[in-house]
């Protein structure tokens, strides 16, 4: 999706145009693959001005970075903050000595409050552009809540406004300041003991959480809050002020999607969850899909950069939705409802070193967008932990340095390290869910669930111009229907060969686009969407301009020249089609 922090990019030197082949390989010959061009330093201390109380200052994009920062400024009212703020927590506006920037994420910014004693708090407010805005807000506060009051280690809520008619003129949370540091910064320099140990506490955390039953599939939310919203079906929870709702997950909103009047929970059935997301889509392609390039513009040239027709992704949703039902697993223990963190990553855990327990996880931040579903389909390695790639952690070998590691030149002792890092959280991630968390352990090695996933998710997607993956996921399904659904009736889809040939070699020429493209984002030091820290924006932006120069220098036709022109990845685009 083309907004607010989806990580979409990967672009294709090898079967890109002979001048853009070319000048990968003047820079792969010269450059390792894993050196960066543009070094990726720490953030600076953020500054307290009204402006950048309002602005985004963290960063910036090399393309596209006046419509990101637009999507992340917010006037609000500061004084009226400050009031809300102290009002929350039983104090006088007169007790706020201080409140300034404390991070800015992929759709919030929070600031720290201090208060005349010392006291610290968090407020949270939304960007203009996060959805569904109202929803979101309300059921973050209510899943934090209800955790919390579930014995799981979550920031305490003092007050919330889930619409911007209020004193601050902005939605907002005011919630506890967890006291510890944020695994993130200390990740890379902790010992294998300290890793093992934090792993098997998240394993066991995520146990705890899963393990809660619901009645019904989506988001949760107070009572009190869907009630203000008219038409609103909601199902409660055992302890009534608590209810399950509509899903808040992006693609259920995205763009002129929250426009639609589409069935967005609770779910009272597996099955249900399964097909809402895909109807949703179909809605969305029959009311506003128009042919489209492709959205990722490092993949447009495995299409000849021709305009991609809704038709076909149409097609694939009504595939898709014919199989929906018999995707559901036999056992009844991957179908009923739980909930699981949504983006569990390590600037989301905070830690607190002691001298006797060392390293504790003491708090998960950051649960917006959390849904309800089976476990089925909340089951897989965390995207920051996982190492899926590597064939050792395919095979879950226990990892192990190089024998001849004392003897490799530093470079390659580096590599060899970080190599091992990664197989060693996989390793035991996976290997302590399996001793903490048997439900989540029983979903994650049934052997079609990658594929289920793939299928709900890619289903659900915002379409952006390509049905390949959705159709390689589909022609899956049917070479492996008795496998995935346990036998019974006929896989009611079916491809002709030369097409499921023809879906595959496409596959094979795009997932080269993106192993490529990763390559030379990493070598440029760009991070989702082109970003990069505010302190290297104008080296980087520099390097690119650079590169399309060379790229059009060696290009050798008019075709290739108007082909780099209009489709360099790192330029600005258009992006409200996509919407």
């Amino acid at each position: 999706m083309p907004c607010l922090g989806g990580a979409r990019f990967v672009f294709n030197s090898l079967e890109a145009p002979v001048s853009l082949r070319s000048l990968y390989s003047s820079f792969t010959s010269s450059v390792s693959t894993t050196t960066r061009l543009v070094p990726r330093r720490a953030f600076s201390i953020m500054a307290n001005s009204h402006n950048d109380l309002f602005d985004y200052t963290s960063g910036r994009w090399v393309f596209n970075d006046a419509l990101r920062r637009a999507e992340r400024r917010l006037v609000f009212d500061v004084e009226g903050l400050r009031r809300l703020a102290a009002q929350s927590v039983g104090r006088s506006p007169a007790d706020v000595v201080n409140l300034s920037k404390l991070a800015e994420g992929g759709f919030n910014r929070t600031f720290l409050i201090t208060l005349r004693d010392d006291f610290q708090m968090v407020a949270r407010i939304p960007y203009p552009a996060t959805v569904p805005k109202y929803y979101a807000v309300a059921s973050e506060v209510a899943t934090m809540e209800f955790l919390r009051s579930s014995g799981l280690p979550v920031p305490q809520v003092y007050g919330y406004s889930p619409a911007s008619d209020n004193a601050a003129k902005t939605e907002y949370i005011f919630m506890e300041f967890v006291r510890g540091t944020k695994l993130s910064d200390v990740w890379l320099e902790l010992g294998e003991s300290d890793i093992v140990s934090i792993l098997r506490q998240l394993a066991q955390l995520e146990s705890q959480m899963m393990s809660i039953s619901f009645p019904a599939g989506g988001s949760l939310y107070y009572a009190h809050d869907l009630e203000k919203v008219a038409g609103r079906a909601a199902i409660p929870l055992k302890d009534e002020r608590f209810c399950v709702g509509p899903d808040t997950r992006l693609p259920m909103w995205y763009g002129r999607r929250s426009q639609l009047d589409v069935d967005r929970g609770p779910y009272e059935s597996a099955e249900a969850a399964l097909v809402a997301a895909a109807r949703k889509e179909l809605a969305y392609l029959e009311q506003f899909g128009q042919p489209l390039l492709p959205f990722r513009r490092e993949r447009r040239d495995g299409y000849q950069y021709q305009e991609q027709s809704p038709s076909a992704h149409i097609e694939n949703l009504k595939r898709y939705l014919l199989i929906a039902s018999s995707l559901v697993p036999r056992d009844p223990a991957l179908g009923h409802f739980c909930i699981r963190h949504p983006d569990l990553q390590q600037s989301n855990i905070v830690v607190r070193r002691s001298s006797d327990s060392g390293w504790q996880v003491v708090s998960l931040l950051d649960w917006q967008h959390a849904s309800i579903l089976p476990p089925f389909l909340l089951a897989g390695v965390p995207q920051r932990l996982q190492n899926h790639d590597d064939p050792v952690s395919q095979s879950m070998t226990p990892p192990s340095l190089p024998e001849n590691f004392d003897e490799l030149e530093e470079t390659e002792r580096t590599a060899a390290e970080e190599v091992y890092h990664r197989r060693l959280v996989h390793y035991h991630y996976v290997t302590n869910t399996e001793e903490y968390n048997k439900p989540h352990c029983d979903a994650l090695t049934d052997p079609m669930c990658v594929l289920r996933g793939r299928l709900f998710n890619h289903a659900g997607n915002p379409w952006e111009g390509e049905t390949l993956e959705l159709k390689v996921a589909l022609i899956r399904a049917t070479e492996r229907w008795e496998t995935l659904t346990g036998g019974g009736a006929p896989c009611p889809v079916a491809f002709d060969a030369e097409d499921a040939c023809e879906t595959t070699e496409l596959n094979e020429v795009q997932r080269k686009a993106d192993k490529a493209f990763e390559v030379w984002q990493n070598m440029l030091g760009l991070g989702p969407e082109g970003w990069v820290p505010t302190q290297d924006y104008e080296e980087a932006v520099a390097l690119c301009k650079q590169m399309k120069e060379e790229a059009l220098t060696e290009a050798t036709t008019e075709e290739e020249r108007a082909e780099i022109m209009a489709h360099w990845p790192w330029d600005d685009m258009d992006e409200g089609k996509y919407m």
